[in-house]
């Protein structure tokens, strides 16, 4: 996990290296993560975050305005919908997101369909993606509670990076999530990383999750469902 110094590291795509290093080791773990270790790694996201965020312009003015929320899923939810909704400021904290997600998504480390069978011997498809699903959505809880006193403010800092570190783990998460589900049912987006990512990144809709468990436990559930009906149908 990272280790939250975030002292050295100080370019554009940080927070989303930093991000998927979090979301990476929470979705492979057995065991439920140290909390405190944990935090101090969300702590290393968020400060990049905050860094690179001033640059975007957002004011506190813009951010109170703008209401991204006091709590992360409306951090979430404001980063998916942008000016339309939402105004100047999340508008700028919404791309800068959206960029975020895209550099992190070909940094987060998949198992292919050959690694996840052997990492879970005798286990069928199915109940692969079950344990997969579950693990996820552990790992996504896990992070709102450690985050959760952030999403208690009643103000929000002029760039809310606490907001968005939770928001790039719990992604990252997710993302790892729709593309091993890919993965243990021989149906892998192709292309380069990126490509591949960006394909695993519409086919969730990953950008308007809601920040808690049981919206990534529906994610991977939808994403069960849609590829056994694919595949039965070939």
């Amino acid at each position: 996990m990272a280790s939250g110094d975030g002292g050295q590291v100080t370019d554009q795509d940080a927070a989303a290296r930093q991000a998927a290093e979090v979301a990476v080791e929470l979705s492979e773990a057995d065991q439920p993560p140290d909390r405190g270790r944990l935090t101090r790694a969300l702590n290393g996201v968020a400060r990049s975050a905050g860094r690179v965020g001033r640059g975007t312009g957002i004011t506190k003015r813009d951010t109170d305005a703008a209401r991204l929320g006091t709590a992360a899923k409306r951090g979430a939810q404001a980063a998916r919908r942008g000016a339309g909704t939402a105004g100047h400021g999340a508008s700028l904290a919404g791309n800068w997101l959206a960029a975020q997600v895209v550099a992190m998504g070909p940094r987060l480390r998949i198992r292919d369909q050959a690694t996840l069978r052997a990492q879970f011997p005798g286990r069928s498809d199915d109940e692969i993606a079950a344990l997969l699903i579950q693990r996820a959505a552990v790992a996504a809880a896990a992070v709102g509670a450690a985050t959760g006193a952030w999403a208690a403010l009643p103000v929000l800092p002029a760039f809310p990076a606490e907001i968005a570190a939770e928001t790039l783990a719990v992604v990252g998460i997710e993302i790892k999530l729709v593309a091993e589900l890919h993965e243990v049912y021989g149906v892998p987006a192709t292309g380069s990383a990126t490509e591949r990512a960006g394909a695993y990144i519409a086919a969730g809709a990953i950008a308007g999750a809601v920040l808690n468990r049981g919206e990534t436990r529906r994610l991977g559930r939808d994403i069960h469902e849609d590829l056994r009906r694919r595949l039965s149908r070939g």
